[in-house]
């Protein structure tokens, strides 16, 4: 199984209300046993919602609880990132996953590279809450802008 971020396939669950369809990842997938997930909207945010960004730290900072995500409100939503990480994977065989392929940047999703916490358009370096769970569980976990990496690892 592969886990992909459902706003990559075409669902309307950004925070924006949008999505990032990526026709080249559907098109590779197509035929591959993939479970959709959006932590997110798991936890009950609405779309659309607020942007929101960690700071003081990256998403494995707050899954033990040393940093904190708000949204450009100043609104603490950090439990929910963490509760829809949880319900997003609940039921998942981590066995059975090949790897993830989650949205680029997303405080939920980003891997390696999520927003600064300061809403000023720079990145810094960490991943998002889901991925670093699930990298946690020694799941591989790629963005789609790692799309050759992805072909290579399909071969």
């Amino acid at each position: 199984m592969i886990l992909v971020s459902a706003c990559l396939m075409g669902k309307n669950c950004r925070y924006d209300g949008g999505n990032q369809k990526d026709l080249k990842l559907i098109k590779l997938l197509k035929d591959k046993d993939i479970s959709l997930l959006c932590p997110e909207v798991e936890a009950g945010l609405n779309t659309p919602r607020p942007p929101a960004e960690i700071i003081n730290g990256d998403g494995c900072d707050v899954l033990q609880k040393k940093a904190q995500v708000l949204n450009k409100k100043g609104e603490d939503v950090t439990d929910s990132f963490i509760r829809g990480c949880q319900k997003a994977l609940t039921g998942i065989d981590f066995t059975e996953v090949e790897f993830a392929v989650l949205k680029s940047r997303s405080p939920s999703c980003g891997v390696n590279k999520i927003y600064s916490g300061k809403f000023d358009g720079k990145l810094k370096k960490g991943s998002g809450v889901t991925a670093a769970f699930l990298k946690g569980k020694g799941i591989a976990v790629y963005t789609e802008e790692e799309i050759d990496k992805i072909i290579d690892l399909m071969k």
